[in-house]
């Protein structure tokens, strides 16, 4: 892990340029200045941003909802699970933007501005739990903390869970604690300085953490105290809308600085169709599965048809919008689906033109389906509302988020199909049910919280890729070697097989 601390020298240059002494001869030109939090903390969301876009691509790929088209030569670590210790190195730019939140919960008290401590944990703990849920154990009782420990040791996975749910609340109590600066609200590039939306945040991040760990032996009763914790505190989750990064006020039409996933895969700031547009394909299986329950609406947002978007209509497909058109690719196939044949990732991420949406950490409807979950799982839970009930408006969050016109209704008829695994009162599974709907949700949205509930529930049962013989998927990822060939403390993880050593909540 790279132990030190970033500053960010040049928005500190700048700052201390706008004054007289700037030119102060007297000023030591080697004793630089130190970055305000404020900045610190808006570089540290942006920067989470493009963490998250990456580990998500893989996760929606090793969850079944995304493949390659065949205009690229098929990626052989991605979709034949060819990858060593060299591949798919999240660690590294995770933990620099982790040392930035810490460099934040460091300095904002005496920086008068401590309501940047609360939020800035909830962020660590975010990015925390994705680490574990990519690599197991991993360093945090002895990281970030810079060149004091160059070699930290590694905690075990459950237990940096359990201390996660302690700085969450942690975060809850600082954050209720100390109001937003009405000068500083700008800073903010998630809630613009609401606090009651960053403890609604924290509340549902909680509730993933501990929903992760439903089928872990023994677990029931620290389930129950902490998720009645949850109903107890009083702030609620986060209803009605997504938690996102940036979004009109932030990304602007500028090389660099637009949504990074529309940057990525999309446009760039003058319009121009991206090269990576033509690379990730929404799988067959995943339209198979829209198809058969006659959730047309979704499938319609969640890809354009073959060929992709009309350029003069934006988030219209060039094709008709009839489903025969929506082709989705066959997961790890390597001919047939040129991007000209099959369906492009839909509106409901990429318009032509609306380059500066929010950057989605985490969709209402997954929240209402953790909900859902632990009520259905523990049903004496303090919470209010039954498992129906939550996954019925888990569902019609799904449709909000995709943008479905009428989505309250259509999402009516789905929840009333009379459909397996759609509607309620007809799926035999209840737990089966829930898992399925909230993949759906997941789509183009939240890959690795995909592929997490993919690894724990063994479930949607997506095809395996025809380039690999054995059943063999990724359960994890390696260590990256620029970790273990720094770190001695990583051999302390033992052998790591990335298709037997399961991540704890992983259990089958």
């Amino acid at each position: 892990m790279k132990n030190f601390v970033k500053l960010l020298v040049v928005i500190s240059f700048f700052i201390v340029g706008c004054t007289e002494d700037f030119l102060d001869v007297n000023v030591n030109p080697n004793n630089l200045p130190t970055a305000t939090p404020s900045y610190v903390f808006t570089n540290a969301l942006n920067t989470s941003t493009v963490n998250v876009m990456n580990v998500n691509e893989i996760g929606s790929y090793w969850s079944g909802l995304w493949t390659q088209s065949n205009s690229y030569i098929l990626s052989p670590t991605t979709f034949n699970y060819q990858f060593t210790n060299g591949d798919f190195n999240f660690w590294d730019g995770i933990y620099n933007n982790l040392q930035d939140y810490q460099y934040v919960i460091n300095n904002a008290v005496s920086n008068d501005q401590k309501y940047l401590s609360g939020p800035s944990k909830i962020m660590k703990a975010y990015l925390f739990h994705q680490l574990v849920d990519m690599y197991g154990d991993v360093p945090y009782t002895d990281a970030l903390k810079g060149v004091e420990n160059l070699a930290p040791k590694l905690d075990n996975q459950k237990t940096v869970y359990e201390t996660l749910i302690t700085l969450l609340d942690e975060a809850i109590a600082e954050t209720k604690a100390n109001p937003f600066s009405s000068a500083f609200t700008s800073s903010d590039i998630v809630f613009k300085g609401s606090n009651s939306k960053w403890v609604k945040f924290a509340n549902s991040l909680k509730l993933r953490i501990l929903v992760h760990q439903s089928r872990v032996s023994g677990r029931v009763g620290y389930l129950t105290t902490e998720l009645n914790k949850i109903n107890s505190e009083g702030s609620g989750v986060i209803t009605g809308e997504d938690v996102g990064v940036g979004g009109p006020s932030f990304f602007v039409a500028t090389a660099g600085k637009l949504n990074p996933a529309y940057d990525r895969w999309a446009y760039d700031a003058n319009g121009a169709v991206r090269a990576l547009a033509r690379y990730p394909r929404p799988t067959k299986f995943l339209f198979d599965q829209l198809i058969a329950a006659n959730d047309t609406l979704r499938l319609k947002r969640i890809g354009y048809a073959k060929g992709g978007e009309n350029g003069s209509t934006p988030g219209k497909s060039i094709a008709a919008e009839v489903v025969t058109n929506y082709v989705g690719v066959p997961f790890g196939v390597t001919s047939g689906f040129t991007a000209p044949s099959s369906s492009y990732v839909g509106p409901s991420l990429f318009v032509k033109g609306e380059f500066n949406r929010a950057f989605v950490l985490m969709t209402a409807a997954e929240i209402q389906f953790c909900l859902a979950e632990a009520k259905q799982l523990i049903p004496a839970l303090n919470f209010s509302g039954t498992a129906k009930s939550y996954f019925e408006e888990g569902v019609k969050q799904s449709f909000r988020t995709l943008g479905v016109t009428g989505g309250a209704a259509a999402a009516d008829a789905i929840l009333k199909s009379g459909k397996n695994l759609s509607d309620w009162e007809a799926s035999t599974d209840k737990l089966k049910a829930i898992g399925q709907q909230k993949w759906l949700a997941l789509a183009n949205f939240s890959g690795l919280e995909a592929w997490t509930e993919y690894r724990k529930n063994n479930f949607p049962l997506t095809p395996q890729s025809p380039g690999v013989s054995s059943a063999n998927r990724p359960l994890r990822l390696f260590y990256p070697s620029s970790e273990s060939g720094s770190n001695s403390n990583v051999s302390a993880a033992g052998a790591i097989d990335v298709f037997a050593t399961r991540i704890f909540w992983d259990i089958d």
